[in-house]
């Protein structure tokens, strides 16, 4: 695993429980896939001249704990002690700004193309992982804690697959 540091996190409220984990997908530019530019937004150095897509988030500070890339390549960027801004807005079985008790891990991906086999294998090692150092208590999408703002992990994230040998004590709804 690669750490990269990212400066868009901030210190968790005191006695928060980390219990939630989130799967997000990120592609810049959408659909493209191998490049730098998640690691350049995650550490705010990303050059938005250099693709016209990149202007739509000039300014936006915003991190996950882990990127997961089609190859299989884990890159840290916040340390799990501290809140990333993966979730935004954002709810959980009543509880609202999930960033306060969740880790955030993002496939490099879209909402319309499969993952690899790669991201499938290293996201299910790294929820292992992350299980025995959290009391993680469930697993949602970005789109579960943030309907009708968010899609990802999208329709092409296999649920099934993933939670079947990802997660030792887990569940989705």
């Amino acid at each position: 695993m690669r750490r990269l540091a990212s400066p868009n996190c901030d210190i968790r409220p005191p006695g928060t429980t980390i219990n939630l984990l989130v799967i997000h997908n990120i592609s810049l530019p959408p659909g493209e896939f191998g490049g730098q530019a998640i690691a350049q937004l995650f550490t705010n150095t990303l050059d938005t001249d250099t693709h016209p897509y990149f202007s739509q988030v000039k300014g936006v500070r915003v991190s996950a704990h882990f990127l997961i890339q089609r190859t299989g390549e884990i890159i840290q960027f916040v340390p799990c002690s501290k809140r990333a801004w993966h979730a935004g807005a954002s709810a959980w079985r009543g509880r609202t700004a999930c960033n306060d008790f969740s880790i955030g891990v993002e496939l490099e991906g879209t909402d319309f193309l499969p993952f690899s086999d790669q991201q499938y294998a290293s996201l299910i090692r790294l929820t292992r992982v992350l299980e025995r150092a959290y009391p993680i208590r469930e697993i949602a999408g970005h789109s579960d804690i943030a309907p009708g703002r968010k899609t990802d992990p999208g329709q092409k994230f296999d649920w099934s697959r993933y939670l079947a040998k990802g997660s030792l004590k887990s569940g989705r709804i």
